[in-house]
């Protein structure tokens, strides 16, 4: 395969992007925006250590869950996990993070990319959504970037339309996988001991 080695040999093969697209990044957070931040229950967080290993997790609350702390910052509380703490040891390594926000049905997305830190401030660890427990660290991003994201690609994999679901129904799950990867283990009763784990761990939220 011929490998695309500088950025004259990667625009070489791509169309220039339009003005619109080529200009959409701010660094405030706009009136629309902390709307969608208010609604907004699911985020992507990407972060990478000082050698450029990249690593993307996961992370959900109630709606309203990342909040603005003013135009430029929005913090985002730390809920139960695993506690391997990939993303954070990044973070203190590599004071840069990105978010990608999402809403069940709504096609487009919003990207924040920024310098970021970690924070144990009290008033801040208070001032989070009083459904879930006081958060023992919250994760503040700057938005050095901001823009909102097409729809391009969640049509074309059609991730919101239940229609679509029935073909993915036997898709192997974190279960199949974990067994898969360690022989010996039993999918079914790992199962049971994720549902477990999810229930126990999700009250304590």
């Amino acid at each position: 395969m011929t490998r695309i080695q500088s950025i004259e040999d990667l625009r070489s093969v791509y169309r220039r992007p339009s003005k619109i697209a080529a200009e959409k990044a701010t660094d405030r957070i706009d009136d629309e925006t902390l709307r969608f931040l208010s609604l907004c229950p699911f985020a992507i967080l990407s972060t990478a250590d000082p050698d450029g290993t990249v690593d993307a997790s996961p992370r959900g609350g109630p709606p309203g869950f990342i909040i603005a702390l003013d135009d430029q910052h929005v913090a985002m509380p730390d809920l139960g996990g695993n506690n391997r703490l990939d993303s954070y040891e990044n973070i203190v390594r590599n004071p840069h993070a990105g978010l990608l926000l999402m809403i069940p049905g709504k096609e487009e997305t919003v990207r924040i990319n920024g310098a970021a830190h970690l924070s144990t401030d009290p008033e801040l660890l208070a001032s989070f959504t009083k459904e879930l427990r006081t958060p023992k660290a919250a994760l503040v991003v700057r938005t050095d970037e901001l823009f909102g994201h097409c729809a391009k690609a969640f049509r074309r994999s059609q991730l919101w339309e239940p229609e679509s679901w029935s073909a993915l129904v036997d898709a192997p799950d974190l279960a199949d996988i974990f067994a898969c990867q360690n022989k010996g283990v039993d999918a079914n009763d790992m199962r049971q001991y994720l549902e477990q784990a999810y229930t126990e761990e999700l009250a304590a939220d």
